[in-house]
């Protein structure tokens, strides 16, 4: 087997690093200076008004009300922003941030790209939403092809897509759109940004889900969006402030405190991942099995190059529903639950949430467990499952 870092690509379009290596960073992103008699990341703050100064009211201290100042929601930022390379603003979810994004940038008479085989829950607000107060939606695979961009405001790009694991070549489709005057956004809840950075492949905007993968618990709702132009940051700050769309100060410090052993995480889900396509390879009754790390999957070339290591995430079709929930009933180790990234190996059936995808279609995400044993089980439910 490829060992877990075996995808960390060198070079401009992959994002050259500098500096720390990526578990140092994790553990160490967004602590403030050491002082004796101090914690290493400071406990929870929990308020919603602050003392004010009575002569300079708010302008006296960085935090005058709890929608738009928490001094933990600020360390979190500044640690998913050094993970990103850019400024970041966190949401109370992923959606929220997405839709913050959208809405922030949009306006009537605009025209937004969108993914096709996208989060299901962007295209419905896109029809339901966005063409309801008149901007103009199109859609295009994540794999391409893509319209011309003359005209358009914003291109949003989910790279690997979920749930279908597709790849958007991201400096090419950004240098494109910028030259037609667009925005670029690129989704980066699959990958985090210890498998891409999007703003130095090009993006003007980083937008992703930290329910996922980044805080990797299953025990949180979060969401942010990273840039490094003043002016983006400054209009999705403000977006959020007036809509109050902000986590509260519990799940910013437990996000917070799981960034610290996101590369770990992440180097067992992608070693879990690789043995576990090779089991699916090579089974005459799975089908459709995608994995950009595979050498054979159309999305290796591309994905090879762009991102510094493979998602803990794989897709495949068992034929139809019944074998699906079979294969779930057999499974020791594999929870049957949406959403991916966690400690614990899940799988879902996408076409029961809305997903265009066939009936049997499974995406799994792996978990932390060991490889054997998680490989073992797997090959036992799909036999029990026929």
């Amino acid at each position: 087997m490829t060992e877990p870092h075996a995808y960390q690509a060198d070079g401009a379009a992959a994002g050259r690093r500098e500096g720390p290596a990526d578990g140092t960073r994790c553990v160490r992103a967004g602590l403030p200076e050491p002082a004796p008699g101090q914690p290493f990341l400071p406990g929870p703050v929990f308020a919603a008004p602050y003392h004010l100064d009575p002569w300079a009211g708010p302008a006296a201290a960085p935090d005058g009300y709890g929608r738009p100042d928490n001094p933990t929601r600020r360390l979190l930022e500044a640690a998913i922003g050094e993970l990103e390379g850019g400024d970041c603003r966190v949401f109370a979810s992923g959606q929220a941030a997405i839709t913050g994004l959208l809405l922030t940038v949009l306006r009537p008479g605009d025209t937004v790209v969108l993914p096709s085989d996208g989060y299901f829950s962007v295209r419905a607000f896109a029809t339901d939403t966005l063409e309801g107060i008149g901007v103009r939606v199109l859609f295009a695979p994540t794999a391409g092809p893509y319209p011309a961009f003359d005209g358009v405001r914003l291109v949003l790009l989910e790279t690997p897509a979920n749930p279908g694991l597709d790849v958007a070549d991201v400096p090419a489709l950004a240098a494109r759109a910028h030259a037609a005057g667009a925005l670029v956004a690129v989704d980066n809840t699959t990958a985090t940004p210890l498998g891409q950075r999007p703003l130095d492949l090009g993006a003007d905007l980083a937008v992703a889900s930290g329910t996922k993968a980044l805080t990797g618990h299953s025990d949180l709702l979060l969401g942010y969006v990273a840039t490094r132009s003043a002016e983006l940051l400054a209009a999705v700050t403000g977006w959020r402030n007036v809509t109050g769309a902000v986590p509260g100060a519990f799940d910013a410090w437990l996000a917070h405190r799981s960034l610290a052993t996101l590369d770990l995480r992440l180097a067992r889900q992608t070693a879990n991942a690789e043995a576990l396509a090779g089991l699916l390879a090579g089974r005459a009754d799975v089908t459709g099995l995608r994995w950009p790390g595979l050498p054979g999957d159309p999305a290796h070339p591309v994905a090879s190059v762009q991102m510094r290591r493979m998602p803990g995430v794989l897709s495949f079709d068992l034929g139809d529903a019944e074998r699906v929930a079979r294969f779930l009933d057999a499974a020791r180790l594999v929870g049957a639950a949406t959403s991916f990234g966690g400690l614990h190996t899940t799988a879902d059936r996408r076409a029961q949430w809305g997903d265009d995808t066939p009936p049997g279609f499974v995406r799994l995400s792996c978990g932390v467990e060991d490889a054997v044993d998680l490989v073992a089980d797997v090959a036992a439910a799909l036999d029990a499952s026929r």
